[in-house]
């Protein structure tokens, strides 16, 4: 069968085809849904607004961002400029089906939530359940993330404060262990989108070789979340892990 060029197509099943570039997710229930565009780089912050669309069960068109050369991985109106598209230029953003275009992961996956208040991603708005959750989602923002990011990601930033930084993100990796030991996720046994970050942030001390083997609620944590059927799925599509 011919595609057309203008065409809004939804692939599912064990066929990941790419289309004009951009690989499709689609699940059933959502044929009525014109799919919103995410523009990601694999493994980084992105990955938790990428996790939280197929845990919603949200169709979503993948857009490839080089972040080094903040350039697309297929041009986009003629140009291959990220710039043009994020002036920011960094991840993620998530086109919306109305073409608006809307940054910063902690709005995103608390607007991701709310698409879809069936599958309980976020506790209802007003309840002391959603204060907590969206508690876990700003501590990793403020207290994780971004002391990960941007100080021990470059090689030209002092030991000193590498040092500094790996002493904090120590300390809540001990709390988060602490925290874990009671219970299967962030806000007690139900996922919800404060997992689909911590999962993606935490996940970078593999990465940067910093040692989880004092926190083995932490560790079992994570792999707890990283064996969920969505997040497979969401790494496998950003080429992160393979059949």
């Amino acid at each position: 069968m011919r595609v057309r060029k203008d065409a809004h197509c939804c692939i599912r099943g064990p066929i990941l085809d790419w289309l004009h570039g951009r690989r499709m997710a689609w699940r059933p229930g959502n044929h009525h849904r014109i799919a919103m565009k995410l523009y990601y780089t694999p493994g980084v912050c992105s990955m938790a607004v990428h996790i939280a669309l197929r845990e919603a069960g949200l169709p979503v068109m993948l857009a490839r961002v080089d972040l080094h050369t903040h350039k697309l991985a297929v041009p986009e109106n003629g140009t291959d400029d990220y710039y043009t598209i994020n002036p920011r230029g960094y991840v993620p953003l998530l086109q919306l089906d109305d073409g608006s275009r809307h940054t910063e992961v902690a709005s995103l996956l608390q607007y991701i939530a709310d698409l879809v208040p069936e599958r309980h991603l976020l506790p209802a708005a007003g309840t002391r359940e959603r204060l907590e959750a969206t508690g876990w989602i700003t501590l990793v923002s403020t207290e994780l993330h971004k002391v990960f990011s941007p100080w021990l990601w470059h090689k030209e930033t002092a030991q000193s404060t590498q040092d500094e930084c790996k002493a904090k993100l120590a300390r809540r990796f001990a709390e988060l262990d602490r925290h874990l030991q009671t219970r299967q996720f962030l806000t007690g046994d139900t996922f919800t989108v404060a997992d689909a970050y911590c999962f993606t942030i935490v996940g970078w001390a593999r990465i940067l070789k910093l040692p989880l083997n004092d926190y083995p609620a932490l560790q079992q944590y994570l792999s707890r979340v990283g064996a969920r059927p969505a997040v497979q799925e969401a790494m496998r599509a950003e080429g992160l892990v393979r059949d």
